[in-house]
């Protein structure tokens, strides 16, 4: 993803067996998905190492936002010469990646153009969720996001090493179930995970130093995106959004962030940026956490945790009121440990995912409440904390916008 040598090992993989057609073997090298200083999609000229790469991105990029168009369509997008989009376009329809849809049907003087979009039917990704804390979840998706088929697998409390033979069961299910050539496997994880899809920390996982990536690399040889979950949702709510800043809060078995500015994902120089559920809420003490210290922001919000503190006051006499004072206190520690990020940052959009009936409510107006008393209003007057609009499958979304991404250069 990151690095030099992951884009020349890891991520140029031959085609599956049985694929009935070559999958694209030249990762995109110029628009990597996790850094801290590039845009998730090529936007301009780059050095000439590496101009045929990202040329290629910006004709598959140009394509697939704008849709059919015809090849000098693509010159004028792109600032290109007809005869490099023609060398570039031949490229990849031998590849399977652009396809020809016939004349344009027109009243333009001249000899009708052919129109050439990306062959949205030729791959498809196979999109991993491991943040769940019942279940971990997949699906194959098309090249346009559109999820083609589910699949799951009970967790049953598993962690350590039972929980990746689930993972591993898990995608060989969806790379037997997928009706045409995969493109590759992206896989949202929670914890640390580095630049290599190495996931160094996972604690509800039980996951030290798993090197997940090169695991299911070996497994199914197949190109392979692994990267922290709140960092993959951010990737899918960033399409839905218009602002170029933004800030993801995932709540799960655990809580995490995402964190794009400027268009560009941030992950921080350990890789740790956004992990924020292990951020000690306060000096009152609180519930031991499952990485050892007690108060951290994920013992208030979790989905675990919050579920039993309402579950113990179901059939209590106020627990209408009790239930609203529980979800309050989480949102007002949420409000607690994003405001000094918000102020730093002077974001105005905030997104929230996870189950709406915990988030939407008493949890959500305190939280946004918390951080305008917080912070400076005259500068975050405009701040909007809302729900994401990728509901459940945020994060098998955005795993299949970092395999596009990370493969063809294009989001």
């Amino acid at each position: 993803m990151s690095t030099e040598a992951q884009r020349g090992s890891t991520l140029e993989s031959p085609a599956p067996q049985g694929a009935g057609a070559d999958v694209l073997t030249t990762p995109f090298v110029d628009a990597p998905i996790f850094t801290r200083s590039r845009a998730l999609r090529p936007t301009g000229k780059v050095l000439p190492e590496h101009a045929r790469s990202h040329n290629r991105a910006l004709v598959l990029q140009t394509l697939y936002t704008a849709g059919p168009q015809s090849r000098a369509d693509v010159a004028r997008e792109t600032g290109l010469t007809r005869v490099t989009i023609s060398d570039l376009v031949a490229e990849l329809i031998a590849e399977r990646l652009v396809i020809e849809l016939g004349q344009r049907e027109d009243a333009r003087p001249g000899k009708p153009a052919i129109l050439i979009d990306v062959d949205r039917a030729a791959f498809q990704i196979i999109g991993v969720d491991l943040s769940d804390h019942e279940r971990f979840l997949g699906a194959i998706v098309d090249l346009d996001g559109v999820i083609v088929s589910r699949a799951e697998v009970s967790r049953d409390g598993a962690t350590g090493e039972a929980a990746v033979a689930l993972v591993d069961a898990l995608v060989a299910r969806l790379v037997a179930a997928a009706t045409a050539p995969v493109l590759g496997i992206g896989v949202g994880s929670p914890g640390v995970v580095d630049p290599n899809g190495v996931i160094r920390s996972a604690p509800n996982l039980d996951w030290r130093g798993l090197d997940l990536q090169g695991r299911l690399h070996a497994a199914f040889d197949l190109p392979v995106h692994v990267g922290n979950d709140a960092n993959v949702a951010v990737l899918a709510e960033h399409g839905a959004s218009t602002s170029d800043d933004l800030l993801l809060v995932k709540v799960g078995h655990g809580v995490g962030a995402g964190l794009i500015i400027g268009g560009r994902p941030v992950i921080g120089g350990g890789f740790a940026a956004g992990e924020i559920g292990h951020v000690i809420v306060g000096t009152d003490g609180g519930p031991r956490c499952a990485c050892g210290k007690s108060g951290c922001l994920e013992t208030w919000l979790a989905v675990p945790r919050l579920t039993a503190q309402l579950d113990a006051i179901a059939e209590t006499e106020h627990a209408a009121s009790d239930r609203e004072a529980i979800l309050t206190e989480a949102g007002r520690r949420l409000g607690i440990v994003l405001a000094p990020v918000v102020g730093a940052l002077n974001l105005s959009e905030v997104a929230l995912s996870g189950p709406a009936e915990l988030l939407d409510g008493p949890l959500a107006l305190a939280a946004v409440d918390t951080l305008r008393t917080r912070t400076m209003a005259e500068h975050n007057r405009d701040l909007r904390l809302r729900m994401t609009e990728q509901a459940q499958d945020i994060v098998l979304r955005g795993a299949a916008v970092m395999v596009l991404s990370g493969q063809l250069g294009v989001s």
